[in-house]
């Protein structure tokens, strides 16, 4: 029997603390956002999805309703792909650290799985040499995210394409995901990336309205290629495992994107106002953490200095109602935590890091 490892990041789906800083997300929104009939069958919907939704993500990555394919939530897509490309013992390359349920679905596959190590030193960038490394002719997946989770990074587009040209050279038979599940949730006025999916065909572009849009509740994903094939056996993975999606989540996701403009435009001030208190936190606390500044996204990596001991941190935040998410969760050492600004309001924000502030100080005293 395939078994999925254990990993305490399972710990957020429970009772959050009083001070949640260990979450990806930003603030929620609520069902009388969306909410203005209930005229709607409860019937099966299609197994590629709406297609008005599809159409509507299609035209914002610059492709046809038919390259998309709704899934359950990004992982839903992204362990459709390990199914579909990777025969046991097959190659997959990926990153680490990284969120542990990506890895997760390569290993359930029975991917043989090379991994590029990052480095917190290097602030996260993807080192070009050590992925051709990996790369062989029996590489059939590469999974990247683009911004990283834990880190919030992103690839520039200069990298990704080198990435692109580098498995066109040495693994012509791989798929490249690019799970851009951040990608939108940008600061304030930034401007936002474009997608890479129309690269090359054989790229698969990976979202969700989890992360950017304040939606994970309705689970709602979508995998995005250009090539036809690989669309094909996407819709009949989909049908061979929950048939189709609800139609009742695919109309609420249609009213998130109708509310498109006015949804982001809240999320990127409520981003941009964590983001500044993040930073002003760091710097104030500069003897004992240090950061890797985030591109988009509601995470960033904090690392403590040798001069702060790790089992006594992590045992204090307890005690002052605080949770980061340990570095250990995504293959990264513990002395590194994942730090989520996005959560809390921002009032909420300041207490808690005023009260970890407080128990930072007292276990270095």
């Amino acid at each position: 029997m395939r078994r999925l490892p254990a990993n305490e990041i399972m710990s957020l789906v429970t009772d959050n603390p009083r001070y949640e800083l260990a979450e990806s997300v930003g603030p929620d929104l609520r069902l009388s956002d969306l909410l203005d009939d209930t005229d709607l069958p409860l019937s099966y919907g299609s197994a590629a999805g709406d297609p008005r939704l599809r159409g509507i993500i299609a035209q914002a990555h610059g492709v046809d309703a038919d390259d998309v394919v709704l899934t359950f939530g990004g992982m839903h897509a992204l362990f459709l792909l390990a199914f579909l490309t990777c025969e046991r013992g097959d190659q997959a390359v990926t990153t680490s650290p990284l969120f542990p349920v990506a890895r997760g679905s390569l290993d359930a596959v029975g991917a043989d799985v090379r991994v590029v190590p990052l480095s917190f030193d290097n602030g996260y960038q993807l080192d070009l040499d050590a992925f051709a490394d990996q790369l062989t002719p029996a590489t059939k997946l590469v999974s990247l995210a683009s911004p990283q989770n834990p880190s919030g990074v992103a690839l520039s587009a200069e990298t990704f394409e080198a990435v692109v040209a580098l498995v066109r050279e040495k693994s012509s038979d791989a798929y490249v995901i690019a799970d851009e599940t951040y990608r939108e949730a940008t600061y304030g006025d930034n401007a936002v990336a474009p997608s890479v999916v129309t690269l090359d065909p054989r790229v698969v572009s990976v979202a969700s309205l989890s992360k950017c849009h304040g939606a994970p509740g309705l689970r709602l994903g979508w995998a995005i290629s250009q090539d036809r094939a690989l669309i094909d056996q996407l819709v009949r993975a989909k049908f061979g495992t929950v048939l189709t999606g609800s139609p009742v989540t695919e109309a609420l996701a249609l009213r998130v994107f109708r509310k498109y403009d006015q949804i982001m435009a809240e999320r990127r001030a409520v981003l941009a106002d964590g983001l500044a208190a993040t930073e002003a936190w760091v710097a104030e606390n500069a003897d004992l953490v240090e950061w890797v500044r985030p591109n988009a996204g509601a995470i960033c990596c904090v690392r403590l200095k040798p001069a702060v001991p790790v089992e006594s941190f992590y045992r204090t935040l307890e005690k002052y109602e605080i949770r980061v998410a340990n570095g250990s969760w995504f293959g990264e050492e513990p002395r590194v935590f994942r730090l989520g600004f996005g959560f809390l309001p921002i009032e909420d924000l300041k207490a808690a890091f005023k009260a970890f502030t407080a128990a930072l100080r007292s276990v270095h005293s």
